[in-house]
């Protein structure tokens, strides 16, 4: 009998202290749904006071925002109506151009042969005679009104070359070709009859602007006195021994013979007083009736000294001459 009291003892304390343990538990949800209103009141509240999010903001915020499917595709079709009316002006303005740049050219071709045509003309025929013209009258002949062979002849000029139409002036068509003019009246004067075949007056001068020639030395004082004269002399002819062949290969006339008052006098290394390495140049003054010649020179009696010397015709002959 203790053993059941007992054990109804501790029941009832079990039950005593289930009831105390659930009417805990009431409390504790009570309190814990005060809290979480009062947690809804304070999110509301803190979501009251945020500031207002600017357009651009939450445009970019939107833009980074994952996208659902459908918000994808829907994208994806208006990029591609966007393109496809792109394409469409664009091909629109190119028809539109190629349009206006054919339309233009019609329109020049239009006014370039209206232009051409000229003013129209109008002409009016008029009829001499009322009359027909009879089969049974009798008509003049074309013989009538064709010049004999005779008259035709009068009335023609002669095509035919003949004495008269023969160029007997050699030399004065020989100046009208030449450019230098001093040449020009020497070859006029006979040396168009003397000057080697093939002969071309206009070659090639080698006279450029600035002369190679050093200050009183030979080779300046010839090229110096050509030009006073107005003869033409090659400004790199070079030492005075290469200066004959160096004015032959320009198609200059040279030769033995001295002929007029200018002509270059070339000395070999050695010849007649002349440096055994340079040579000498100098020019002709005077050619007289027996062949013989006075020449001026420099740098014989000293640098830039100007001075003039003889020579018979024999040993005039032992020389050579550039003549133009």
């Amino acid at each position: 009998m203790r053993h059941a009291a007992s054990k109804t003892h501790r029941g009832s304390a079990a039950i005593s202290r289930s009831r105390s343990h659930g009417a805990h538990s009431a409390k504790a949800v009570h309190k814990m749904a005060k809290v979480a209103k009062s947690n809804s009141r304070n999110a509301q509240s803190a979501v009251a006071v945020l500031p207002e999010v600017e357009p651009a903001l939450a445009a970019k915020l939107n833009e980074v925002a994952p996208m659902t499917r459908r918000t994808l595709r829907m994208q994806a079709k208006a990029e591609q109506r966007r393109n496809t009316m792109l394409s469409s002006a664009a091909l629109a303005a190119l028809v539109g151009t190629a349009a206006t740049a054919l339309a233009l050219s019609r329109a020049n071709n239009a006014d370039h042969f209206a232009l051409a045509d000229g003013e129209a003309t109008t002409t009016t025929i008029t009829r001499v005679s009322s009359e027909a013209a009879s089969r049974s009258q009798t008509r003049e002949s074309l013989e009538s009104g064709i010049a004999s062979a005779d008259e035709a002849d009068s009335n023609h000029s002669d095509w035919n070359l003949g004495s008269s139409n023969e160029v007997t002036d050699l030399d004065n068509l020989s100046k009208s070709t030449i450019n230098n003019p001093v040449v020009a009246m020497r070859m006029e004067h006979g040396d168009s009859k003397v000057a080697p075949a093939g002969f071309n007056p206009n070659h090639e001068s080698g006279d450029y602007a600035s002369s190679s020639y050093p200050y009183g030395q030979c080779t300046w004082w010839a090229y110096t006195r050509r030009a006073q004269l107005g003869l033409p002399t090659g400004t790199a002819f070079g030492d005075a021994r290469s200066w004959s062949a160096s004015a032959a290969g320009l198609g200059y006339w040279v030769d033995h013979a001295p002929r007029a008052v200018g002509d270059v006098v070339v000395f070999g290394p050695g010849q007649a007083g002349a440096s055994s390495v340079y040579g000498h140049v100098a020019v002709v003054e005077e050619v007289h009736p027996d062949g013989s010649i006075k020449i001026s020179e420099s740098n014989v009696k000293g640098l830039g000294v100007i001075s003039d010397r003889s020579f018979s015709a024999d040993e005039a002959k032992q020389f050579s001459y550039i003549h133009y």
